[in-house]
């Protein structure tokens, strides 16, 4: 099986890398893409262009909306959009498709989302599956948390999460995006943030599934 792994950072999946230079897994290549949905977008859509693959998994830490969700819990996402590609319009929260600029059900969005159609490989990868949003921008502001949950009603946000599900989509390729927690929508306060833990668990997961 041809694989590509990709992240947007080699920090968060340096205890992958690490054992890959030792234990080398045929047909695996990986893609490190950089942060923010363009330079995700553009590596992956290129590496799509390069070489067919199996099966593309994206790694990577995530912000949750659900506090009781415990930080270092890794989860699958089984669709996400662009949260920010939005207005506040009439204190309401507008998409590009209320907006009716984008027909919610234009190739590759179902609805407005990018959902993963790959159920099996999803459920093969023994994860609870959750809605993602991903922005360009990380959470901060209440009014647009507050925005977001009522519109989306995500579990995690990324910056990088509907590149992939974009890209693959277009290229008809099994994908599968998972995330584990490093801190909660909201808390600017890095030292609350789980970066360690959450990444030392991401891996863990990684490397398990990369074997199935």
């Amino acid at each position: 099986m041809s694989q590509l792994i990709v992240s947007a950072t080699s920090l968060e999946i340096r205890p992958f890398l690490e054992g890959l230079r030792k234990d080398p897994i045929p047909d695996t290549d990986v893609l490190v893409t950089g942060i923010g949905l363009t330079a995700a977008t553009w590596h992956i859509a290129r590496q799509l262009q390069l070489k067919k693959y199996d099966r593309v998994i994206q790694a990577g830490v995530g912000g949750c909306f659900d506090n009781r969700i415990p930080l270092g819990s890794v989860l699958a996402i089984k669709q996400d959009t662009i949260a920010d590609e939005s207005v506040v319009e009439l204190k309401k929260l507008r998409t590009l498709f209320d907006l009716k600029l984008v027909p919610q059900n234009s190739h590759p969005y179902t609805k407005g989302w990018l959902i993963n159609p790959n159920k099996e490989l999803i459920k093969s990868a023994g994860l609870k599956a959750v809605k993602g949003v991903s922005v360009n921008q990380i959470s901060t502001d209440k009014k647009m948390i507050g925005f977001y949950r009522e519109h989306f009603n995500p579990v995690v946000e990324s910056m990088e999460g509907a590149a992939l599900h974009y890209c693959c989509l277009m290229e008809k390729t099994p994908f599968v995006q998972i995330r584990s927690i490093s801190n909660y929508i909201g808390e600017r306060n890095k030292k609350k943030w789980n970066m360690g833990d959450s990444i030392r668990v991401l891996n863990q997961e990684l490397i398990r599934i990369v074997h199935l």
